[in-house]
């Protein structure tokens, strides 16, 4: 029997596409007022020559950026997150937004004695070929599936007991939330379903300083903020413990 490979996809597929597309038609607009407009208007056409080739190159960056971070970086940055748990292999964890299963697997791995849930509505837009099975798929071949289970639920309204959980982690997925209010209480129950004590890690774009917010609203005091740049936006990362 072949052994499966994992395969975590690729973030936000349709912005991808859409920045390539972008910034390939910004800079062919670029060139062609430069071929076009410049010779008689040499000003006037040398400004939005400039404009056109500097958006579609800004467009390509970040599209390059997305690409790397979810064929490479993400990789790399899930072991960083999961460190910040402080796992000690017996606990039960959730992983909110789980895709297929990036930071789910990596924590499971980390849990010979505990189990991973993860839970998401599996939209496509968010991250491709986005499924539970595909979850799953990955999870066999990273050799945890023994220890994980995948939920579809909503994260506003987590199908766990008050303080069930040690630790919750999530990635980039929070802010799909469309509401401010709806974000907000994605958070409030990850703080109902944590057991006192227990350590969240969350990273997120601009929306990780609306998360802050409410974690103290809520009382907690031991909370971390810190940045990294492997994106644009950057991403800010927040851990802490519930009180």
């Amino acid at each position: 029997m072949t052994t499966p490979k994992t395969d975590y996809g690729i973030d936000a597929p349709m912005v991808l596409r859409s920045l390539t597309i972008g910034g390939v038609i910004a800079l062919t607009a670029g060139l062609a007022v430069y071929a076009m407009v410049v010779p008689a208007r040499p000003v006037a056409g040398a400004i939005l020559s400039i404009a056109g080739f500097f958006s579609g190159f800004c467009m390509l960056v970040q599209a390059g950026l997305m690409a790397w971070w979810s064929k490479s970086a993400k990789l790399r940055e899930r072991e960083r997150l999961i460190d910040a748990l402080e796992l000690v292999g017996n606990e039960k964890v959730l992983d909110v937004g789980c895709g297929r299963g990036l930071l789910l697997n990596g924590v499971a791995r980390r849990l010979p004695r505990g189990m991973a849930f993860g839970i998401d509505l599996w939209q496509t837009v968010d991250q491709s070929g986005n499924s539970p099975e595909a979850a799953l798929v990955n999870s066999k071949a990273e050799n945890v599936a023994d220890r994980v289970d995948v939920i579809t639920a909503d994260m506003r309204d987590l199908p766990f007991p008050d303080g069930s959980m040690d630790a919750v982690i999530s990635s980039i997925a929070i802010h799909n939330v469309r509401d401010r209010d709806g974000r907000a209480k994605a958070i409030r129950e990850i703080a109902r379903v944590l057991k006192p004590n227990g350590r969240v890690a969350l990273q997120d774009f601009f929306s990780a300083r609306e998360y802050l917010k409410t974690l103290t609203d809520l009382g907690w005091k031991d909370i971390k903020s810190s940045v990294i740049f492997v994106m644009l936006p950057p991403i800010r990362i927040l851990t802490g413990r519930k009180p």
